[in-house]
């Protein structure tokens, strides 16, 4: 059936909606619109679900929604009563529909026989997962579309260990997708009803006051650290005001401000737009305040709390965005250095990265005798390594992180952890303070003593079924017509991680390692209608290594742009 039929379908059912009506009637007229909505289904896959608000079967909804929650119902009864009892966690974020998504889905398991455990308000995607684990739940959904813009909304699925699906359990999922192909026949339970009879139950508040003596468990350094930094911190709008604030006061750091204007949920994001903090535009009003407050350090969380970005004061007095990669490697090496001055660093440590972040992590945790673990990218992959740690006996998990600052210490949460990174990083300036230093200070050592690094991400918007298609044909043309030199640079090996056998999943990223360990890696994203190019560039110079990042990213972007 081509799009428009199935467009013309919904619109005559009368068992949709007077809403869901309303807005494909809207679009009547509009036919790049209705192919864009219906022209496929939302793919669900180990992100869960992430799209747009609106009507259509590529678009996020009630009915897509309900339809994944019967696929992840169906799912979890096979592993029989046992696995109903143990039931489903599930939380939601602030962005439009995330409460009704969330009780929809609540509304299917208990449908199912599932019992369910729904949080009563907004909270952070790494509470979904640690309530998983605290509850001792089969399985977990968290209703958020992380830091996509407004128009956007999700649905990720996780597992019995806190950590997101992998593919095995999401091509089960979508299997059983795929035998409800009727929106409207989906079971479900009135959400109230549910909540009478028992089978739905709101997380007791305990929960929280367990989960932030686990945050604040964390603590490495407390008692020799400069306490008097001067920090602005904002949530843009999102689930951290609560919890970042709370742990910051407990861990005594009182110098804290927080930017008035985006304090408070919006879904509309309005002061920030994108709210993606990976952006330094995000940091606007951030900085304004920084200024009136004479802050060191500014922290800004996204929407759903499970990621944070820093900027720090500079010597000339402007603020400096720090990346991912930066934040991720100042972390490990403070946390190591840190746990083995406490005698605290465990045997077989290791701390797992995407293999699309820098490598200077590597060299400081050699340092330390710890292990470090390269892993495609998404969380869901970082903490595969942490639970077959445990499985195996075979190592300790100490820290995780990914260049799209994302990071997590300890195994408490099994997915990325903005509250807890919030403090860890405050503790660590403070204790680089109480010596005198900057966490900039602190870069160029470990550039003097490492080697210098510069990594970029360069993302390439291309968006709508046309941006899809070419974004395949990048890919194509590049894995096609291997690279065999760079800026006068030879390629001494190409990984193709959708074809070799690298021992890890099969996905569609290549990576192309040059005669002098640096780097490029080139792949789409799994989130947002882009297409990325990764560099780490080694050389002995802080100046050397960012022209050689900028002369790969212009050969790079000529490939991309020939490709049409």
């Amino acid at each position: 059936m081509d799009y428009k039929a199935i467009y013309n379908k919904w619109l005559e059912d009368d068992r949709f909606d007077e809403e869901t009506k309303k807005d494909l009637l809207s679009i009547k007229d509009d036919e790049e619109e209705i192919k864009d909505r219906f022209h496929q289904s939302l793919k669900f896959g180990t992100a869960g679900l992430r799209g747009k608000l609106g009507a259509g079967t590529n678009r996020m909804n009630v009915y897509n929604v309900a339809q994944a929650s019967q696929g992840f119902a169906d799912t979890i009864a096979e592993g029989g009563e046992e696995a109903k009892k143990k039931g489903v966690a599930i939380a939601y974020d602030v962005r439009h529909k995330s409460e009704e998504f969330a009780k929809v889905a609540a509304e299917v398991f208990a449908a199912n026989g599932i019992k369910v455990y729904i949080h009563k308000e907004i909270q952070p995607t790494p509470v979904c997962s640690y309530t998983i684990r605290k509850l001792g739940n089969v399985a977990g959904v968290m209703v958020t579309a992380s830091h996509n813009p407004r128009e956007y909304n999700g649905y990720k699925a996780y597992n019995h260990e806190g950590s997101q699906i992998l593919d095995e359990t999401a091509d089960k999922i979508l299997a059983h997708i795929a035998e409800h192909p009727d929106f409207i026949e989906i079971p479900r339970i009135d959400f109230e009803k549910g909540l009478e009879e028992g089978i739905i139950e709101y997380v007791d508040d305990q929960l929280i006051e367990d989960y932030i003596k686990e945050v604040l468990s964390c603590t490495i350094n407390d008692e020799n650290i400069d306490k008097s930094i001067n920090v602005v911190y904002t949530p843009l709008n999102g689930c951290g005001n609560k919890l970042v604030r709370r742990i910051l006061d407990e861990r005594n750091f009182k110098n804290i401000h927080i930017v008035e204007e985006q304090e408070k949920p919006d879904p509309d994001f309005t002061t920030v737009g994108y709210p993606n903090p990976e952006d330094p535009k995000a940091f606007k009003y951030s900085e304004e305040l920084g200024k009136k407050a004479s802050a060191e350090l500014l922290l800004a969380t996204d929407p759903d709390s499970d990621r944070c970005a820093v900027e720090v004061l500079d010597k000339d007095g402007e603020y400096k965005f720090l990346t991912g990669n930066l934040i991720g490697s100042l972390l490990t090496n403070y946390i190591l250095e840190a746990l083995e001055g406490n005698n605290e660093l465990p045997e077989n440590g290791a701390v797992v990265k995407s293999l699309v972040s820098t490598d200077l992590v590597k060299p400081i945790a050699n340092k330390y005798g710890v292990k470090v673990y390269d892993v495609l990218t998404g969380f869901k992959n970082i903490y595969a390594v942490a639970n077959e740690l445990d499985e195996n006996k075979s190592g300790k998990f100490i820290f995780g992180f990914e260049e799209s600052i994302g990071y997590n210490y300890k195994d408490f949460v099994r997915d990325k952890d903005a509250v807890n990174s919030a403090m860890m990083i405050t503790e660590m300036a403070a204790y680089y303070k109480s010596k005198g230093k900057s966490l900039l200070d602190v870069i160029n050592d470990l550039f003097n003593e490492y080697g210098y690094y510069s990594n970029e991400v360069v993302s390439i918007v291309l968006e709508g079924l046309d941006g899809q298609e070419r974004i395949s044909r990048i890919m194509t043309e590049v894995r096609n017509n291997p690279i065999k030199e760079v800026c006068g640079l030879r390629v001494k090996n190409i990984i193709d991680y959708q074809n070799d056998d690298t021992g890890l999943p099969k996905s569609n990223v290549l990576k192309y390692y040059l005669e002098d360990d640096s780097w490029f890696a080139l792949r789409p994203s799994g989130t947002e209608p882009k297409i990325k190019l990764y560099i780490n560039a080694i050389d002995d110079s802080l100046e050397a290594s960012k022209k050689k990042l900028e002369d790969i990213n212009s050969f790079m972007q000529e490939i991309i742009d020939s490709v049409e």
